[in-house]
């Protein structure tokens, strides 16, 4: 079953910025625990209960059954995980703060993906998570959770992420001269914004004893990812997936070239802290698998919102036509009698074939949670209210028309992969964040770099080991 909802979640939830650590997130609700009464964490006005800590930590030692040796120890596991929670309740306050909503209808459909995803029903999927003692409460609060970071996350891409045609240019340029892709992990310690002198020595003492560790066949790369890394994808052991050169920093990408599968590069520095990444293996991307990307068929009605006080009169216009549709009525015939979308309209709303988010994400992630024939509820847009009636979908190999932007596609996530980890630096450093748990470890002084292994981590960051030569 956790399995199921991992799979399930990345199909119905992520897009392709997949967020890191959401998986894992989602998978809170799949292990049951018996209450226990406090307080993890406080953030600013909200909290973590120990209860939703432990739920969390024993989920990563399911994951890791057979495997506990690459794990590190149950408090330091704690803290890492801590963090994760504690990045997600600012990102969920954030969202919420700046106006993104997410309805009940959303969740409902996102769920409905999951359950077709599995070939279940919602009422079977339901039932599955009782079987596992999972609060159906709660998996749907994790839900709406990550519909609301992948909503944040859109709109912050749109207004700090760009990608110019001359960026586009140049990495087709290149990406057609290399032809290579590489696999990818890093390990990283993090520095926070303006970093002192003393804590830029802690993470490069740390980062030098994580390279001895490594370079004297101490611990393989991903079970140090686990235990020492910073990363979001810290848990995951550090893995990058397959890259190609257009989606490597510059930092890095001659270095890459240079390297032969299993390398590890020195210590570097860069935006986000220092790192060591390790080149797993390559290939031709030749012989690469074919890009295949999801084509919509869909048509829509349009009740425009031109002015902020007419929101909810085109809402409930947009309910009653959707009511209308529910009792039978021909989607076609309602978009020629009253969508505002001159170009579709008098074509009963057709649309065509289209990518994702070719309308924008809020009409593509509608468009991608419903199932052929199915009709959604009214959906928010720039332009207003849509109702959307999917047709059909099909998978197409992208052609040279596409590939420019899947080029452009590919700079702007790896730009927006820098800019979201810095912005989620700072919001974490902004916040008012009391950990509960660990403080008696917390409150020790750190211990200075030996050759045994890493010191502890910079001064302010949470997570991140002694030195410690047994592995944990």
């Amino acid at each position: 079953m956790k399995k199921l909802l991992a799979s399930a979640l990345a199909v119905a939830v992520l897009s392709a910025a997949a967020l890191p650590g959401a998986t894992a997130l989602a998978q809170q609700a799949t292990s049951s625990v018996t209450p226990i009464d406090g307080i993890a964490a406080v953030v600013d006005e909200d909290v973590i209960l120990k209860t939703e800590l432990d739920r969390a930590v024993n989920n990563i030692l399911a994951q890791y059954a057979g495997r506990e040796n690459q794990l590190p120890p149950r408090d330091v596991l704690e803290r890492q995980v801590l963090e994760r929670l504690i990045l997600v309740k600012l990102q969920v306050a954030r969202a919420q703060g700046t106006g993104v909503r997410v309805t009940d209808q959303e969740v409902d459909q996102a769920i409905g993906g999951i359950a077709a995803q599995n070939r279940v029903t919602p009422e079977q999927l339901r039932q599955q998570l009782a079987n596992e003692g999972t609060s159906y409460a709660d998996f749907r609060t994790s839900i709406r959770d990550e519909l609301l970071i992948q909503r944040l996350r859109q709109r912050f891409a749109q207004s700090r992420v760009s990608v110019s045609e001359a960026e586009v240019d140049a990495a087709m340029s290149a990406q057609a001269n290399a032809g290579v892709q590489y696999h990818l992990a890093h390990i990283l310690v993090a520095l926070p914004e303006g970093a002192t002198p003393e804590q830029i020595a802690t993470a490069q003492r740390k980062i030098e004893g994580v390279k001895g560790l490594l370079d004297r066949g101490e611990m393989d790369f991903a079970a140090a990812a686990v235990r020492y890394s910073d990363s979001p994808n810290a848990l995951e052991g550090g893995d990058l997936g397959w890259r190609s050169n257009d989606e490597i920093p510059t930092a890095f990408a001659s270095m890459m070239r240079s390297m032969t599968p299993g390398q590890v590069t020195t210590p570097i520095r860069g935006p986000s802290g220092f790192q060591l990444v390790k080149l797993v293996e390559t290939r031709d991307a030749s012989q690469a698998a074919p890009t295949m990307v999801t084509e919509y068929q869909a048509r829509h009605i349009l009740i425009r919102v031109e002015d902020p006080a007419e929101d909810a009169k085109a809402k409930a216009k947009a309910e009653t036509l959707q009511a209308r549709l529910m009792g039978g009525a021909d989607f076609a015939t309602l978009a020629q009698e009253n969508s505002q979308d001159q170009s579709s309209a008098a074509k009963g709303g057709e649309l065509g074939w289209f990518t994702r988010d070719q309308f924008g994400p809020d009409f593509g992630s509608a468009v991608a949670g419903l199932q052929p024939g199915q009709v959604s509820a009214p959906v928010r847009t720039p332009a207003g209210y849509h109702l959307v009636k999917l047709e059909d979908t099909r998978q197409s190999d992208m052609g040279d028309k596409n590939r420019r932007a899947q080029v452009q596609e590919t700079i702007g996530r790896r730009k927006m992969e820098d800019e979201w980890n810095r912005f989620l630096r700072e919001m974490r450093g902004e916040a008012f964040v009391d950990v509960r748990v660990g403080k008696a470890a917390e409150a020790a002084p750190a211990p200075a770099a030996t050759p045994d292994g890493p010191p502890a981590p910079p001064p302010g960051r949470p997570h991140g080991p002694p030195p410690n030569r047994q592995g944990g």
